[in-house]
């Protein structure tokens, strides 16, 4: 999380949009900025089984980062490409997302609609849905249920983007170490087996990682690599590439 925080910071001083993909090594969570670890998680477990677990520096709910594509987006607000309003930018992005599937045979689309399930907390006051718990306009569906969540967040004068692509069920192991009684803890698996999907029937529950990062440098031919180590490229201006145009 300390690299995307600081590739904000540098959208924030006017750098160019970077895109980084990486993954989780071990499995660990994440809570969004606004929450508490210590009201969200079962923390003595967490450290029992060792899980580690970090706060990102966008919002939204906690997400268990396990057979999984990762991946953010940094860039400035006046950007051309990747900035612009909120709406805007998840469009781009999640454009950009069900192309590169599309050339994976994953037959993603857009979500549509209002989100599908209320991001609140439980009843007591307990931890609330998780992240794939329900489906917002903006974000990646196969058949129906949730594929990729992204959160975004802005600065005065930049933005980030991150998101999860589902590979396996390894996201199913979330309410394991959330602060749940029992009864909401089975609600919580419910929940994600009834709202989530996941790629694993094209690709398998663990496709190596450049086989998506080989298909992106395709679709962005003129993204140069910032940081091969890290999995970040730098991109340029990409207004007319060709997975924009089915974008409203």
């Amino acid at each position: 999380m300390w690299r995307d925080t600081r590739l904000l910071a540098r959208a924030h001083r006017g750098g160019e949009p970077v895109l980084r993909l990486f993954g989780f090594r071990p499995p660990s969570i994440t809570l969004g900025r606004s929450q508490s670890p210590e009201g969200e998680l079962d923390l003595a477990r967490c450290v029992e089984d060792a899980i580690p677990w970090a706060v990102r520096p966008t919002g939204g709910r906690a997400v268990f980062h396990d057979q999984e594509w990762t991946f953010s987006l940094t860039a400035a607000l006046d950007d051309a490409s990747w900035g612009g309003p909120p709406g805007r930018a998840y469009t781009r992005t999640c454009a950009l997302i069900v192309a590169s599937l599309e050339r994976l045979s994953v037959p993603a689309t857009f979500a549509t609609g209002a989100r599908s399930a209320r991001a609140r907390a439980g009843p007591g006051g307990h931890a609330a849905l998780p992240c794939f718990g329900s489906t917002a306009r903006h974000e990646v569906v196969l058949r129906g249920r949730k594929l990729v969540g992204i959160a975004q967040r802005r600065t005065a004068r930049a933005l980030i983007q991150q998101g999860s692509l589902l590979l396996g069920d390894g996201h199913a192991r979330l309410p394991d170490y959330q602060a749940l009684p029992s009864e909401e803890r089975a609600r919580a698996r419910r929940t994600l087996a009834q709202s989530c999907a996941t790629a694993a029937p094209w690709l398998g529950a663990d496709p190596p990682f450049d086989r998506w990062a080989r298909v992106l440098r395709e679709l962005l031919p003129s993204a140069t690599c910032l940081d091969a180590a890290a999995g970040a490229f730098l991109l340029t201006a990409s207004g007319d590439a060709s997975y924009t145009s089915s974008v409203a």
